[in-house]
């Protein structure tokens, strides 16, 4: 298998104008920080922002005014923030279109995407009103169940265009290791179209030899070294989240 290594710079540029996209981590963990400063850098707009719990690096690409829409069943930023300001301040303000998820609904609908099957069936999310929003969206919808009689939901799966996920480490063929929690990372990877891994560290293939990756090599498309290239936000088990950066960050609205 070729070569999958390419610079930082090379790698942005496979992320479009008004590309759906989602990314590593939740919250302030194992965020893909280098390449979402790259990415605002680059001067990308109109993103089309997909994920289950995001914080930090979704906050960066608010402030820089790189996100269209949003589909998310929560922003958080632990006891940073209850409601992330700049998330707040843009949904109150209708800068950004916002979509709201349920965790069960976004882990279906990744999961279906992962699966290569065009939905997934959901029970508990009957009843709210966040059923006749995604009706309307065209993201789910009320089925009888063929079996029981039931009114059951069916999530439509989740195809971003590309993931981008930070790793502890990867070979040059795009097969990469996790350590830690996984999040919802390796649906991410095998769901979206195109799938962009920064590591923490690049190791030679034979790394792998008798070693499964948490992401095989197959649903990757470009590899990038990017140490701490999680920083602010933490890389089990290397470093933790920087405290004071994410503060000084929360302080400049």
């Amino acid at each position: 298998m070729d070569s999958k290594l390419i610079t930082l710079e090379e790698a942005v540029k496979l992320v479009k104008n008004g590309d759906s996209i989602t990314i590593s981590g939740i919250s302030i963990h194992r965020n893909p920080m280098a390449f979402i400063y790259a990415l605002v850098k680059e001067g990308i707009r109109d993103l089309y922002f997909i994920d289950r719990e995001p914080g930090f690096g979704l906050e960066v690409l608010l402030k820089y005014g790189a996100v269209r829409k949003l589909r998310i069943a929560m922003s958080t930023l632990e006891w940073f923030s209850s409601i992330p300001k700049n998330f707040r301040k843009m949904i109150e303000n209708k800068e950004v279109e916002l979509l709201e998820d349920t965790c069960g609904a976004f882990i279906a609908g990744i999961r279906a995407g992962a699966f290569g099957i065009p939905f997934m069936p959901v029970r508990g999310i009957l009843g709210s009103d966040l059923v006749k929003l995604h009706e309307k969206a065209g993201t789910w919808k009320v089925i009888e169940d063929p079996f029981s009689g039931e009114k059951i939901v069916l999530v439509k799966a989740i195809i971003p265009d590309v993931a981008i996920i930070h790793v502890n480490r990867a070979d040059e063929e795009g097969n990469a290791e996790i350590i830690g929690p996984l999040y919802e990372d390796v649906y991410k990877a095998k769901a979206s179209k195109k799938v962009i891994i920064t590591a923490e560290e690049i190791v030679p293939k034979s790394y792998f030899y008798g070693k499964r990756p948490t992401i095989n090599a197959e649903y990757v498309t470009a590899v990038v070294h990017a140490p701490k290239g999680a920083e602010p936000t933490s890389m089990f088990p290397l470093y933790d989240a920087d405290y004071e950066r994410i503060i000084e960050f929360l302080g400049h609205f």
